[in-house]
């Protein structure tokens, strides 16, 4: 039987995957969601009004690299501009300098840092080494990865390596035990390696061709090996990012042939294109690269058809120095920005095209939960999940990266200077205010690591 009153009552519009309760409330006892309703709210300690403004559920970034350039101390940072994007849960990828995330040691040492500095709460994905990893797949499930992430393109012989084709099968026959996802860099190396070999030595290094040399025939190509080992193993395979319309369509093709099958886009896929990339040059360069404007289209396409599994930031904050353009394109850092300004832009990005905001609460919260294995503690408002909202305020506002929480040389965007259709008011993490619009109110550490919490397979069905 409820008992009131609550510690805490948040009052405001809020917004459910399916309905905004206009005028209404969420109760807090202790860490977690008590109630939900409209109209007079019950008693409490303390009441957060926010009314005339939107409470959604903390969002759910289910793809961002904390440390693949700095390290583990990059979790404190990056944690902060989580916190002040409304970004309550991060699943960060597990390609970390100088060691990634292949055994159940790394990753006990990893959490370990991760409750000593983020500001968030976050889930770990696993990997393995390029050969003799496979054995390491199930200390990992146990030691509470949410997922693993494997890839068909090399960018570090240890860090980030390619898996070969029979390693790959052997390791998905191995996660499809755990009932764990895998998700995939995808990215043809062999096509990818000669075009770019032809560019350099044709001296055309110009911002485009970034582009040029990774074409879409490169992500579909490894779409159809990637798909074609799920069917066979039974393993749940993940596409990391599809910047193609093709990818979420390959995907829903194997899921009615048997396969378990998904695919997520990154927000950039929704509304940055080859135009963005060479007027950013080397802050515009992320793998796959930005698309053709008929391309970001059909992206929208496979949302509106709902192919697309969820959608996520693959915030991955180079150092500055990292991404400046000096005459060739294959030198910055390939990634891109992204945590603190993904509320803002998602909710931009829908109203523009007359969409509601419930699909914001869906696929950036809801569904990067269901699909980590992290729901039902994370990912909504509901009655018994973590007390983790995020607030947002509609008007007319201008991203500014100077504003972005985190170390000095990760405050650059691809978005600075955008109009923003609203802002983030306020962030809570499990009952606390660790955003008030201004400044980051969390200490390093006052997030938690989040185990999955279950080895139930989600596909994204109902």
């Amino acid at each position: 039987m409820d008992q009131s009153p609550f510690d805490r009552v948040i009052l405001g519009d809020i917004v459910l995957p399916d309905a905004v309760l206009p005028g209404g409330y969420v109760g807090i006892r202790g860490e977690a969601i008590a109630a939900i309703g409209q109209g007079a709210p019950p008693p409490a300690g303390a009441v957060a009004d926010y009314r005339g403004k939107l409470v959604l559920p903390g969002l759910v970034d289910g793809h961002m690299h904390t440390s693949s350039s700095t390290g583990w101390p990059g979790i404190e940072g990056a944690s902060m501009s989580a916190a002040a994007g409304g970004v309550t849960t991060c699943v960060d990828m597990p390609y970390d300098v100088p060691q990634p995330v292949t055994d159940a040691g790394v990753l006990r040492a990893k959490i370990g840092v991760v409750e000593g500095s983020s500001h968030v709460d976050m889930a770990l994905y696993g990997t393995i080494a390029k050969t003799g990893g496979v054995a390491a797949i199930e200390g990992l499930a146990e030691g509470g990865v949410c997922s693993f992430k494997l890839s068909t393109y090399e960018y570090d012989a240890v860090r980030f390596p390619r898996i070969d084709h029979p390693t790959m099968l052997a390791a998905f026959r191995e996660i499809a035990k755990t009932g764990l996802m895998c998700a995939i860099h995808n990215e043809d190396q062999e096509l990818v390696q000669r075009l770019t070999e032809e560019a350099k030595a044709a001296g055309r290094t110009d911002p485009i061709m970034h582009a040029r040399t990774r074409p879409p025939l490169a992500e579909s190509m490894a779409d159809l090996e990637i798909f074609e080992m799920a069917l066979e193993t039974g393993c749940h395979v993940h596409i990391a990012h599809s910047s193609l319309a093709r990818g979420f369509e390959l995907a829903e093709l194997f899921r009615r042939q048997g396969a378990k099958a998904s695919g997520e886009a990154c927000i950039q896929y929704l509304c940055m294109t080859e135009d963005d990339l060479v007027r950013l040059e080397g802050f515009g360069k992320c793998n796959p690269p930005f698309r053709s404007a008929a391309e970001v289209e059909r992206v929208w396409g496979a949302v509106a058809a709902g192919q697309v599994a969820y959608v996520s930031t693959d915030h991955a904050p180079w150092p500055r120095e990292r991404k400046i353009y000096k005459g060739d394109i294959f030198t910055p850092g390939a990634g891109l920005t992204g945590m603190q300004s993904f509320a803002p832009l998602m909710f931009s990005l829908l109203e523009e095209r007359g969409l509601p905001v419930t699909l914001m609460a869906s696929l950036c919260a809801e569904r990067p939960a269901r699909f980590h294995g992290l729901a039902p503690k994370k990912g909504a408002i509901r009655i018994g999940a973590d007390a983790d909202l995020l607030v947002m305020e509609r008007g007319d506002f201008t991203f500014d990266e100077a504003t972005i929480q985190d170390r000095p040389d990760a405050r650059w965007s691809p978005y600075h200077g955008r109009r923003m259709r609203a802002r983030v008011a306020a962030t809570w993490l499990r009952g606390s205010l660790i955003w008030d619009g201004e400044t980051v109110l969390a200490r390093p550490g006052q997030g938690r690591f989040v185990k999955r919490q279950h080895r139930e397979t989600y596909l994204g069905e109902g």
